[in-house]
């Protein structure tokens, strides 16, 4: 992550940076104070019907005091007051679910996206067979003329019980819970149409309706393969150093932290870890998304799941099996799914309300016509009962999740981890971004280039005491006087610090210290006018130096200015192209930065943002997003102690360079992966793409039930007919939704 830190020399407290802390913006995963967390798993748990089920059931238990789906994981947390998980077992087991309670290892493997079980064999013949069975019930009924002979019946119910029965049994479920679902109106369809004498459609609705329903679950599957397909990059074996030096192919699990292994060309990194030995370039775009190979010697960082291009590597592990960047990325993708936007809640409370809604509508279109005006009755029954196979959501419904995963899945391949739906969707909503200057728009490696005595000291005693003040700092600017103050001393002698006692930070301006018992104070522009330091000759080298965009500080004693130092940043070669990205997607850059004003200018200009505001303190910052708010969602890059309060109050939270850093990635709304600004703008771009997608799937679901509601009450409309429009719709929002992850 990025921080700016130019020459504010904000209390020198840069050494206990925070990342993204946003304490505005609270961690839904844990469980409530006072209360105890079971996981589950349950196998069956696929979409929101078993979703609203379970919500229905458990919440009536007083003792239930929050609930956390994870449908692509079919995960389910429950925060209780009960002294044991049993209560809630039984509760999910009384609904027809099969719950399997996890430990705390098998929820980290399960939100890994471990294997779930996928369509057996068994399940494939019986659909088969019973698909056969209700053709055939449809031909004989068609050839003969007669829809209740035992032949017919005999073949529906035959396709009934092969294909519906956990159907029915979900339907039945769904009334003991006073859940009007899918599944409970798919029921009453298959009854009513056995009633009624079609026992032909009976059979259709309940297969085609099987058959859609499967599908569904390998479209979801195809979602969670997204996601596992980030953990599978990274091998389950690895070139593991014995004691006597030789290699072993050794698996993951077994190998600790600390461990020595050896990554060929071409081979994929199993861990997390430091290069100990070897020269290569690695292919990091699993993890960061860039699109060239980073060059790795001994002391650089490297992450699970690249890809070794040429040299052997000798790698130390750092991070266990689970533990690694590439778990953490994947597991926020899984759990991000969670955090639902607000397309898809929209979604779910339109069919929580539709679903009853329209039930009732069957209900008094098959009753009141022939109550009323003297209808025949079965006619209106069987629209009715057309309208009840329409009116299932289900198309609706499941477009919005795979969509929101897709689009989190795609960021992820891209280097960009969002941390929820909502933000997804957020993105495009965006009318300004906040950045930083320093490790932001700039490299924030900032070296020192001036030096300049305005005494009888020495140009060399300025920067030995400067660089003695600064010695006790973590600041990007204070590394460069310390580091330039090594480099220009002749001899070690002459390279030394002298002792500072006393030593002080001074918020947003500089820092304060005794040498040799004398008080001494280096800091910016602010600090110099603020202690009545900055006489005419060095307000004339201040502006000179800031006008050329180099950041200064001031070396002062108790009475006057002993010195100036200035240090330059180098702006990112991306930091341009980024900012012309994101004018051109109607989005307002502004740069806030602790530093100079005159320094401000200078680099603003030379990335082409108009609204540079220098000289912000924490307050200043906060007050600022405050006031871009008013505009519209704000986005913010930048972290550490100053940024905090400005963070916690924007719309969405941006981490740079995130890759590896543990806070980052579990904190930021989103975290980019690498230090490149042109992420922003593609964020962007995605999040109006997935807003694009769900609202033509909502559309298109939509409209064919529209569609179809005038095609029933014209006759024209069958009951098989409306569950294969329904299970066509189904197919082509799923297939339109993935299309995100194309790259």
């Amino acid at each position: 992550m990025s921080t700016d830190k130019s020459n504010d020399h904000s209390g020198h407290n840069h050494g206990e940076n925070v990342d993204h802390a946003a304490p505005a913006k609270t961690d839904t995963t844990l469980p409530a104070a006072g209360t105890g967390r079971a996981t589950y798993r349950i196998e069956n748990m696929d979409c929101a019907t078993e979703e609203g089920v379970l919500r229905n059931a458990l919440t009536k238990l007083p003792e239930v005091k929050n609930l956390q789906f994870d449908l692509m994981g079919r995960i389910l947390r429950v925060d209780h007051m009960f002294s044991t998980d049993a209560p809630i077992t039984q509760a999910i087991t009384n609904l027809g679910m099969q719950p399997v309670l996890l430990t705390a290892q098998a929820v980290q493997q399960s939100t890994l996206g471990a294997d779930l079980p996928g369509i057996s064999t068994k399940e494939k013949w019986l659909l088969a067979i019973a698909g056969l069975a209700a053709l055939t019930a449809e031909i004989v009924a068609y050839t003969t003329g007669d829809e209740r002979s035992p032949v017919v019946i005999g073949l529906a119910f035959l396709a009934i019980a092969l294909s519906g029965k956990e159907t029915l049994f979900k339907g039945w479920i769904a009334l003991k819970t006073f859940t009007l679902n899918i599944n409970f109106l798919m029921t009453v369809a298959v009854i009513g149409a056995a009633i009624i004498g079609q026992w032909p459609e009976a059979a259709m609705v309940i297969w085609l309706f099987a058959i859609a329903e499967l599908i569904e679950r390998l479209s979801l599957d195809r979602a969670r393969n997204a996601i596992r397909g980030l953990i599978s990059l990274a091998p389950e074996t690895a070139h593991l150093q014995t004691a006597d030096g030789s290699f072993v192919d050794t698996a993951v699990a077994a190998i600790a932290v600390g461990a020595l292994i050896r990554v060929r060309p071409g081979e994929r990194v199993a861990f997390d870890g430091v290069v100990e030995s070897g020269e290569s370039a690695v292919n990091q775009a699993p993890i960061t998304g860039e699109s060239m190979p980073v060059d790795k010697r001994s002391g650089d960082s490297v992450f699970a799941g690249t890809i070794n291009e040429s040299g052997v590597l000798t790698i130390k592990v750092t991070h266990a099996k689970g533990a690694s960047t590439l778990d953490r990325i994947a597991r926020s993708v899984q759990d991000a799914q969670a955090n639902r936007a607000p397309t898809q809640r929209f979604v779910d409370a339109f069919a929580r309300i539709y679903t009853p809604v329209m039930f009732v509508v069957a209900i008094l279109v098959a009753v009141l016509p022939s109550l009323i005006f003297a209808q025949p009755w079965y006619p209106w029954i069987y629209k009715a009962l057309v309208l009840l196979v329409i009116a299932c959501p289900c198309a609706l419904v499941i477009s919005t999740p795979v969509t929101v995963v897709s689009g989190l899945a795609a960021a992820a391949r891209r280097g960009i981890l969002i941390k929820g739906g909502l933000y997804l969707e957020q993105g495009r909503h965006l009318k300004s971004v906040a950045l930083d200057k320093t490790g932001t728009l700039t490299l924030g490696k900032p070296s020192l280039t001036d030096v300049i005595t305005l005494s009888e000291i020495s140009v060399n005693q300025v920067l030995q005491m400067a660089a003695s003040l600064d010695s006790l700092s973590q600041h990007p600017v204070a590394l460069a006087i310390v580091a330039g103050h090594a480099a220009k001393a002749a001899t070690p002698e002459n390279a030394a610090l002298s002792a500072v006692t006393d030593f002080a930070s001074i918020t947003g301006r500089g820092v304060q210290g005794a040498i040799d018992g004398q008080p001494y104070w280096l800091g910016n522009h602010r600090l110099a006018e603020e202690l009545a330091r900055c006489s005419p000759e060095v307000e004339a080298q201040l502006n000179t130096l800031e006008a050329s965009g180099k950041s200064t500080v001031v070396l002062m004693d108790q009475t006057r200015a002993l010195g100036i130092l200035a240090v330059s940043d180098t702006v990112r070669e991306t930091s341009k192209a980024a900012i012309a990205a994101l004018i051109a997607l109607g989005v307002e850059p502004v740069m806030l930065t602790g530093d100079n004003q005159r320094t401000a200018n200078a680099v603003a200009r030379s990335v082409g943002i108009q609204d540079a505001r220098g000289d912000q303190l924490p307050e200043d910052k906060l007050a600022a997003i405050e006031s871009l708010l008013k505009k519209g969602p704000v986005g913010m890059v930048g972290d550490g102690v100053n940024d905090a309060p400005a963070l916690a109050r924007c719309s969405v939270g941006f981490a740079m360079g995130a890759a590896g850093t543990d806070t980052a990635i579990e904190t930021a709304d989103v975290a980019l992966m690498q230090d490149d600004l042109q992420k922003i703008p593609e964020f962007i771009k995605l999040s109006h793409r997935t807003a694009a997608i769900l609202r033509q799937n909502i559309i298109f679901a939509l409209a064919v039930k529209l569609i179809f509601f005038v095609l029933a009450f014209t006759d024209q409309a069958t009951l098989w007919m409306a569950v294969f429009a329904d299970l066509g719709a189904s197919l082509l929002v799923v297939a339109n939704g993935m299309r995100l992850l194309r790259r």
